[in-house]
């Protein structure tokens, strides 16, 4: 787990589900025992895993306590708040104001300063050309996206910061350079942003940040005092506050009227971007476009971390209320914080098709028609999770259709194999699965019929072939388990347990003809009491014997005896 990167993964409750795979536009994530970790060096910090891990597994990292920090450093911190807090607050300016102070920040300020001097900065550089292709630099997402995966159009980018850049550069030219700056807003590429210019924003929280420490501070604001004379600082922002919503940058670029002669375009999310560039070459325009492009659909108010229970039409509603208008618009910015964005480079492999197909075979695909491209495992084709097999960044596990024919197999070799008979019945009593033991066991002279069908017995009934349907019926009732030793049917005896497989929809019935063992056994028994009843027989003609040889002798000692008494008299 690597809490130093935005975003990482607790291992121990990522569930192999492949989710942030599918929705990782650039595939920057690296799955390894089951278990999915996010590439540093790939992630452009969108927030795509985050918002959609059904598990939570996909966390922020929390910088609380770097701020905390400052205020234990003393010094003097400066809320750079963005412009989207007032579509997911439910909070006044004032109160605002006074929670983030009650929390130990000096000054609040609003991002949307800085997002004004951008606009009229952009629109000043673009009036400087004939022609050409400009993208907005406002999206940290967006400009990471052109500098690891499409950097044919670095140049065309607005070599300006972003406006939380050009605030922080504001405030220190205001308040002097030794005032911290910490940034908080919904978006998580701003710590990317933070940890790059450490110079100008100290710190990046997001709102969800801001509402986890409000709670554990405070529990509820709802009680929270606060002071009506509460201001931004050094004043409130006018058309910035639009740069929230879709299309607000270029709402304030004509409002500044500086550029009517571009065509202004507002572009979200990474794939429609995409799609928009693609087969473009800015060199053979003949006029000039400007793109607002943002990285998520809704713009900032749809940040990853923006969750509220406001409606997106609230949300819109509230950024646009609080917007207002000047009487004008200066030409010249009061702050620029120049930018020379360069390509971000890290290894990629392009691997042979030997490779490649040596890959393929290991999940099953021989040949082209085995290549579905179902996307199960989060990439668009079977070749590119080969890719990243080799890449070590995928397992042959997240091939969905390889293991379920792996398990089909398993399992089929099992039924096959095992010498009891196997069934599986469905609500309507119908077969759906048995074993070539049980078609032999109970099919009876339609043996050889059935076992030429490609599915068998598959799909009778199953009080048609057996003469305990009763069992399969019970169970599919109760779903509890039935046993049943040396069950008769006919002339034979069976051993039969059936177990539910789906609550009510699906059992399964494991049966053993225990006929011969038990025919066995009773021929056993009855020879053992043969045996017995000999051995009986001599022990009493043994004793019989023993009690007449008793008699004899008895009697002949009597008589020996009175002899003895009879000869003794005499001679006396």
């Amino acid at each position: 787990m690597d809490k130093l990167y935005p975003v990482y993964t607790l291992k121990n409750e990522c569930h192999d589900c492949y989710k942030c795979v599918r929705e990782c536009h650039v595939k920057a994530i690296s799955i390894q025992n089951g278990h999915a970790s996010v590439l540093p060096e790939k992630c452009i910090a969108c927030g795509n895993c985050v918002k959609t891990c059904p598990s939570s597994a996909k966390r922020v990292r929390n910088d609380i306590e770097k701020v905390k920090n400052l205020f234990r450093a003393q010094k003097e911190v400066f809320v750079s708040l963005a412009p989207s807090w007032a579509g997911i607050f439910e909070h006044s300016p004032e109160k605002m104001i006074s929670i983030l102070k009650k929390l130990g920040f000096a000054h609040v300020s609003e991002t949307a300063l800085g997002a004004q001097e951008v606009s009229i900065q952009t629109s000043k550089i673009m009036s400087q050309h004939q022609k050409g292709l400009f993208i907005s630099s406002a999206c940290p997402v967006i400009v990471d996206y052109i500098r690891f995966y499409n950097p044919k159009f670095i140049p065309n980018i607005v070599p300006i910061a972003s406006p939380a850049l050009t605030h922080a550069k504001l405030l220190k030219e205001i308040y002097g350079p030794q005032i911290s700056v910490v940034f908080i807003g919904p978006c998580i590429a701003k710590k990317n942003e933070s940890d790059r210019h450490p110079d100008l924003i100290n710190v990046a929280l997001t709102f969800e940040e801001l509402k986890l420490w409000i709670s554990e501070e405070f529990g509820s604001t709802q009680a929270i005092e606060f002071n009506n004379a509460e201001r931004f600082v050094p004043e409130s922002a006018y058309e910035g506050s639009l740069y929230a919503v879709e299309g607000g940058m270029n709402e304030t670029i004509k409002r500044g009227g500086q550029a009517s002669d571009v065509q202004l375009l507002n572009i979200s999310s990474i794939e429609n971007l995409e799609k928009a560039l693609a087969g473009l070459d800015p060199n053979n325009l003949n006029k000039k476009i400007f793109i607002e492009a943002l990285a998520c659909n809704g713009g900032c108010l749809a940040g990853p971390c923006s969750s509220t229970k406001k409606s997106e039409l609230l949300r819109v509603s509230d950024v646009l209320s609080k917007a207002q208008e000047r009487e004008e618009i200066p030409s010249e910015p009061k702050t620029v914080v120049e930018e020379e964005y360069k390509q971000k480079t890290f290894e990629k492999h392009n691997y042979s098709t030997e490779l490649i197909v040596k890959a393929l075979n290991k999940i099953g695909k021989h040949t082209e028609e085995d290549e579905l491209n179902c996307g199960g495992c989060g990439y668009n084709t079977c070749r590119e999770l080969a890719a990243a097999m080799i890449s070590g960044e995928a397992e042959p596990s997240m091939c969905v259709s390889y293991m379920r024919k792996i398990a089909m197999r398993k399992a089929a070799a099992m039924l096959r194999c095992m010498p009891s008979a196997i069934v599986m019945v469905d609500s309507d009593l119908k077969i759906v699965e048995s074993n070539e033991a049980f078609m032999r066991m109970f099919c009876g002279e339609m043996y050889e019929v059935f076992a030429e069908r490609p599915e068998g017995v598959n799909g009778a009934c199953i009080d048609r072939i057996v003469d305990f349907a009763d069992i399969f019926k019970q169970t599919l009732k109760t779903s509890q388990d039935i046993h049943r030793e040396r069950y008769p049917v006919n002339d034979k005896l069976y051993d039969i347990t059936a177990f539910s497989i789906e609550k009510n929809e699906l059992v399964g019935a494991v049966i053993t003809d225990v006929t011969k063992t038990e025919l066995g056994r009773e021929k056993i028994a009855h020879r053992a009491q043969e045996v017995i009843s000999k051995n009986i027989a001599i022990v009493q003609e043994i004793a019989s014997l023993l009690g007449e040889h008793m008699v004899e002798t008895e009697l002949l000692l009597s008589t020996i005896a009175q002899d003895y008494d009879y000869s003794e008299e005499k001679q006396n």
